[in-house]
């Protein structure tokens, strides 16, 4: 597992441009956050030598300006960041960002995380940059959105911007390497919000139950791939890995058996299988 780290960490210090960029919003400035977060520093002359968790911010939801991007930020985005820098070998910015799709500096970075996208709306310059990032070497992953109505709207949005039939969303099998390249999963997990999935501990109706809503009890973990195989986008729907990351400290159970168990397992397996392929 330590070669694995190392071998990690070696790749990744070497792909990925990263760093505080000055004028931008971090999710350190964040002042809503829910509990205390973790904070460390990095050897001094290497503080751009680091992997930076990146989210998205986008302004449309569902025709309206809501600030949905905003859900389980920030202490989602520092409790993973510190996580993945404690874990691993991984050398990891502290402070996370937020950029706009529009943001110049969104190319320095490989790898941007967007939330409940089953309701957002790109414009059409956001749907431009978007696929010049995706084509040109970044990674998206979307978390948090569950059941019928999100996905069509997510999948609308999507074919925007990679309409072509070769990049159509595809089922990733269990087998999949981005499920073992680290920690080795044996099923596809469902993380629900820390309400069911603390309920889910004790007998009675709520009983093992960690979906949101009738219609998202399978959970799907789908990629888009470029036209050398390479994937672009990590598709979860149906679960929410960032509410896994956000409230480790709201309850025993939860921590570890979603936490612990599921959400920081496959997280890390996400970053390093995309910043290493």
């Amino acid at each position: 597992m330590k070669k694995i780290f190392s071998a990690a960490a070696v790749v990744l210090l070497l792909a990925v441009a990263a760093g505080i960029v000055l004028g931008q919003r971090t999710a350190r400035e964040e002042d809503e956050h829910g509990t205390p977060t973790p904070e460390w520093k990095n050897q001094e002359g290497f503080k751009k030598d680091v992997f930076t968790f990146v989210r998205i911010k986008y302004s449309a939801w569902r025709g309206h300006t809501f600030d949905r991007w905003k859900i389980d930020f920030p202490d989602s985005d520092l409790n993973f960041s510190f996580r993945l820098h404690q874990m691993t070998s991984i050398r990891v910015n502290p402070e996370g960002l937020v950029l706009e799709l529009t943001d110049k500096e969104l190319f320095d970075y490989p790898f941007i995380y967007i939330v409940e996208p089953g309701g957002l709306k790109f414009n059409e310059e956001e749907v431009t940059i978007l696929r010049n990032y995706l084509l040109n070497g970044g990674f998206l992953m979307v978390d948090d959105f569950w059941g019928q109505r999100e996905w069509d709207n997510f999948y609308q949005e999507i074919k925007r911007v990679l309409p072509e039939p070769k990049f159509e969303p595809s089922e990733l099998d269990l087998k999949h390497e981005i499920f073992h390249c680290v920690f080795d999963l044996k099923e596809k997990p469902q993380i629900p919000n820390v309400n069911l999935g603390t309920a889910s501990q004790y007998p009675g109706p709520y009983y093992g139950v960690t979906w949101e809503r009738p219609d998202a009890k399978e959970v799907h973990y789908k990629g888009i791939f470029d036209e050398k195989g390479r994937m672009m986008v990590m598709i979860c729907h149906n679960t929410d890995l960032g509410d896994g990351w956000e409230q480790e400290g709201a309850n025993e159970y939860y921590f570890h058996e979603f936490s612990e168990k599921k959400a920081y397992p496959l997280g890390i397996n996400i970053v390093f299988y995309a910043m290493t392929h």
